[in-house]
């Protein structure tokens, strides 16, 4: 078998998998508010739990670095005593 033809036969098993997954099928099957609202909640939880990692890593630097200004500016200022 050449490389020719096994690269043709990828080609239409693609294709044909394309087209089976575009058609309508008909789904036997109830989702209830229970189970729509827990998948909406599964995605929130996701989404926020990304979103709370991206904060956490960002927020630290920034800490350290407001930290470091304001001991600058209180070593910079002469003292009232």
């Amino acid at each position: 078998m050449t490389y020719r033809y096994v690269k043709s036969g990828l080609r239409f098993a693609l294709l044909a998998a394309l087209v089976t997954l575009a058609l309508p099928h008909a789904a036997h099957a109830y989702v209830g508010p229970g189970l729509g609202l827990g998948a909406i909640a599964v995605i929130l939880g996701i989404i926020g739990s990304i979103l709370l990692a991206v904060f956490a890593v960002l927020w630290y630097p920034i800490k350290r670095m407001m930290k470091k200004r304001k001991a600058a500016a209180d070593a910079s200022q002469p003292s009232k005593d």
